[in-house]
């Protein structure tokens, strides 16, 4: 077996497990789920149609690089959403099986084994940049997300050390689980980096599309690049339609970007066997050509937001986020934990210690003493579950 396996760490919900374990959840009130971040918005109509519709496809195998059709609707998207000028659907598109796949597979297509080096990454994260760190013989380092600070990574904190031997870097705008944004400014510092140290950006923006400012959608790596006059040398996107259009079990995204990488990334892919299905590529087609069923979705989330986070606000530290659906909130006592096993004990309500979600780096875990609230159940229930909270705090 490979023996990087054993430097695993155990997953996020594995580990709540673990802590809940001996736990007697409240038998006084129904169970309430803020734990794990699944979409539960109703899939939309369009793409079930759309399934039904293409079911043929599945008498045939498809093509590792996506029909033309959806990499042409990406695309568009893509034109549509940040405004990018001549993006070529054929050689800077490459549908996947969800930007997770995506995002690990990207680091064992693109990292030399042989080198080593450093793979850099936020912190708090999505625990896949790190397996796919070791994974591709890599070493995983983490940049602090501090409250002072907006949530926005440290960059300067980086030794040049680090740099200069870094392969790969994971953003993650807007954050799981800040929900914080990356700004122009900061693009900026980032391309800077890599042009001088010659790694490569992957930008997970799974979260682009619930955002709370339907004026001010959040920027997005490429659109950073062409507004800085830049082309997308060494700088790759990844998006998925789970959030978006709410089909977590269709498992469809893209990668789209530099197109030497994705070019040596296919060719990865095609022996690594990750072709959608055509049934779910017509389906993909559909929804990212439709945009109204997305609206409703951001709006969903907002009354959501609206209605949670004075609640929330009043008993813990959370401000209402820039993106995502989730809350990330400031513990009275600091102690995330001990938190997350009383409130499921008292209130039955299932929460996310947020030291699961980062690692103990320079003496540090940036996670502890906060929690993740994912604001995915509907409204009555994301009420219902936050007053629960404000009994459990303030009692």
């Amino acid at each position: 077996m490979n023996p990087a396996l054993d430097r695993l760490q155990p997953y996020p919900f594995e580990r709540l497990r673990r802590l809940l374990d001996g736990v007697e959840a409240s038998p006084a009130h129904r169970p309430l789920n803020l734990s794990i971040g699944e979409p539960r918005h109703p899939t939309p109509a369009l793409i079930r149609d759309a399934i039904a519709a293409s079911l043929d496809g599945l008498s045939s195998y498809p093509p590792t690089a996506g029909f033309e059709a959806l990499r042409t609707a990406i695309a568009a998207w893509l034109q549509r959403r940040y405004g990018l000028a001549g993006i070529d659907a054929r050689s800077q598109v490459l549908p996947v099986n969800g930007s997770r796949e995506a995002l690990f597979a990207f680091a064992q297509a693109t990292i030399d084994p042989r080198g080593g080096g450093w793979v850099v990454c936020p912190n708090p994260f999505y625990q896949i940049y790190e397996g796919a760190a070791l994974l591709a013989g890599a070493r995983p380092w983490f940049v602090e997300q501090a409250a002072a600070n907006g949530f926005r990574c440290d960059w300067d904190a980086v030794p040049e050390a680090v740099w200069s031997r870094t392969r790969l870097l994971y953003v993650c705008s807007p954050g799981n689980p800040t929900g914080s944004v990356i700004p122009l400014d900061e693009w900026q510092r980032l391309f800077a980096l890599s042009d001088r140290h010659g790694f490569t950006i992957a930008s997970d923006e799974c979260y682009s599309e619930i955002y709370q400012d339907e004026s001010a959608p959040p920027m997005g790596a490429l659109q950073a690049a062409q507004q800085l006059g830049r082309g997308f040398e060494r700088l790759v996107m990844f998006s998925s339609l789970s959030k978006r259009s709410n089909v977590p079990g269709m498992r469809s995204g893209f990668v789209a970007g530099d197109a030497a990488l994705l070019e040596r990334f296919l060719l990865y892919r095609t022996y690594h066997g990750s072709a959608m299905s055509p049934t779910f590529q017509a389906a993909s087609a559909a929804a990212w050509n439709d945009e109204a069923h997305v609206r409703e979705n951001r709006r969903m989330y907002r009354e959501k937001f609206e209605a949670v986070t004075p609640v929330i606000a009043s008993v813990l530290h959370a401000t209402r986020p820039q993106a995502g659906f989730y809350l990330w909130a400031g513990v009275p006592g600091g102690d995330d934990q001990r938190f997350c096993r009383e409130l499921l004990r008292q209130y039955n309500v299932l929460s996310l210690p947020g030291s699961f979600l980062a690692r103990e780096h320079e003496g540090r875990n940036p996670g502890a003493g906060f929690v993740r609230l994912a604001l995915v159940e509907p409204l009555e229930r994301c009420i219902e579950a936050v007053e629960r909270i404000r009994s459990f705090v303030s009692g």
